[in-house]
């Protein structure tokens, strides 16, 4: 459950130096920036820069007042820390909150409803609203609005307020709830729809019936293949899984609903669209379609200038329209099979206005190797640009960016931004090699005191060790980590075992 990280690399530590709290600073000249030699990088000898970081580094486990510079975890069993920090995430409490809420309706409608055609009725209309919930949190323009809102807390209300509206980016958790709520309650209407069919023999009952146990079908491969092990496991079969049975299941889900409209109507004695805008599953099935359909509309293939950054990243620019700070994209070369989501960068021109956006991509699979290899001059974007985690460190005073390897792209937009006082740490191997002038030339224009670690030269660093240092030389609010999975867990765990606010996306959150 927990693993003690803190004592994987002893013998890196942070050496206690005063970083005096400033205000927010105006971002300095170039010229006063420090630069970093790719030849040297290569070598034994370490550059100007890497000697001037590693300047601020020691082995000490304490401070100069014996204090140590990672204190012991709250004062809690390892148990109840594994318990509150990782299994109990913002994800699987909104997860829960949201199941929660339709197993007591299931509860309630069950015990109350007198007859099976009533109760199918019912069924049917939560069916149709936890669908559309589900859809509505993957909907760009949804989500966007959802960041809005929890990102307007102003600074002056309590931290725990803050830290708390910072969670949104779990949004994924209603997604799911909603998905499998809505397979659950189906389930359901099944059974009810298949012991009708078997009782009376009708027609009507008989389509009502197929239509069902194919939605059943669809579902249950859909919630299947989106289990977190099999989802890692088998990512591409997720995605095709996942969009074709979804498009399948809307046409089937239409299908059931006009040929049960056309049998209410005639027994009411109304026309089928008379019946359908009588029928709230209609407008919900209708707001549902149309999150998925305003996504598909947006699809484009647009230029792409790539610039090769080393062997192992690449930054494609994308000039057909300026981009904000803190938005991603989805692109890709396959759109029907499989699509990748970069944070994008503002490109700006001499004079400083936008003039398009970038994305960072490095080498991490088949996919981001093959366009490192090849460059790309054209690509598939689809959907609106939308929010993602780092766009919360706006409710923050001041911030600690942790990044590792090419992590390091997403934080370009947050530092672009120039909104939070922050400090950075980037751990990569070689950095000005792999990831060029350009981006070293932001970092630390970002923060000129940035502690920059070369893997290669260095060693593997403390993360959680360095990062705490900092958090509290800083006086910082929150951390923000952008890096694998497994690193991320072990930062964001060491952080909130010591009561520091620590974000980092690791799933679907």
């Amino acid at each position: 459950m927990e693993r003690d990280v803190e004592k994987e690399a002893a013998d890196v530590q942070i050496r206690q130096h005063a970083v005096t709290p400033t205000p927010p600073r105006e971002i300095p000249s170039p010229a006063r920036t420090a630069s970093l030699d790719p030849s040297s990088e290569s070598s034994t000898t370490p550059s100007l820069l890497e000697k001037s970081l590693a300047a601020n580094v020691a082995s000490a486990d304490a401070d100069e007042h014996g204090t140590p510079l990672l204190p012991a975890k709250r004062h809690r069993s390892r148990l109840a820390r594994y318990l509150d920090h990782n299994f109990f995430s913002y994800y699987r409490k909104t997860f829960t909150i949201v199941f929660a809420a339709n197993l007591i309706a299931f509860i309630v409608m069950v015990s109350t409803q007198r007859s099976t055609r009533d109760l199918m009725t019912t069924v049917q209309i939560a069916v149709s609203a936890n669908l559309m919930v589900a859809l509505l949190f993957r909907q760009e323009n949804f989500v966007n609005l959802w960041y809005e809102i929890f990102t307007s807390v102003p600074h002056g209300l309590p931290l725990w307020l803050r830290t708390r509206c910072a969670k949104v980016f779990h949004y994924g958790g209603a997604h799911s709830g909603c998905g499998v709520a809505a397979v659950t309650w189906h389930l359901l209407y099944t059974a009810l729809a298949t012991k009708e069919f078997v009782e009376t023999r009708q027609n009507d009952a008989r389509s009502s019936v197929i239509t069902s146990w194919i939605l059943v079908t669809m579902f249950l491969a859909m919630v299947i293949a989106a289990h977190p092990r099999l989802r890692v496991r088998y990512h591409d079969r997720f995605e095709y899984t996942h969009r074709f049975a979804g498009w399948a299941a809307l046409a089937t889900f239409w299908t059931h609903l006009i040929l049960n409209a056309a049998a209410d109507g005639r027994a009411k004695g109304l026309s089928l669209g008379m019946d359908l805008v009588q029928s709230v599953n209609f407008w919900f099935l209708l707001v549902s379609t149309g999150c998925s359909v305003l996504s598909w509309a947006r699809l484009r293939r647009r230029t792409v200038t790539p610039e090769r950054l080393s062997d192992h990243a690449i930054r494609l620019h994308f000039g057909y329209m300026p981009m904000k700070p803190f938005y991603g994209l989805k692109v890709s070369n396959r759109p029907l099979l499989e699509w990748h989501a970069f944070a994008t960068i503002p490109d700006t021109d001499e004079q400083g206005g936008t003039k398009g956006f970038s994305v960072v991509v490095s080498n991490a699979g088949d996919w981001t190797k093959n366009t490192i290899q090849h460059q790309p001059q054209k690509l598939w974007v689809r959907g609106y640009p939308m929010h993602g985690l780092l766009y919360t460190s706006k409710l923050f005073k001041r911030i600690i960016v942790v990044a590792t390897g090419s992590g390091i792209g997403p934080t370009l937009s947050l530092m672009k931004a120039n909104i939070t006082p922050r400090r950075i740490l980037w751990s990569t191997p070689h950095p000005e090699t792999t990831y060029g002038p350009t981006i070293m030339k932001t970092v630390l224009e970002a923060d000129p005191n940035a502690v920059i670690w070369n893997t290669r030269t260095q060693g593997r660093p403390d993360m959680v060790t360095m990062t705490y240092r900092l958090f509290r030389e800083y006086d910082a609010e929150a951390v923000f980590i952008i890096s694998n999975p497994k690193l991320t867990r072990k930062v964001v765990y060491g952080m909130e075992s010591r009561g520091i606010a620590a974000y980092g996306a690791i799933f679907d959150s």
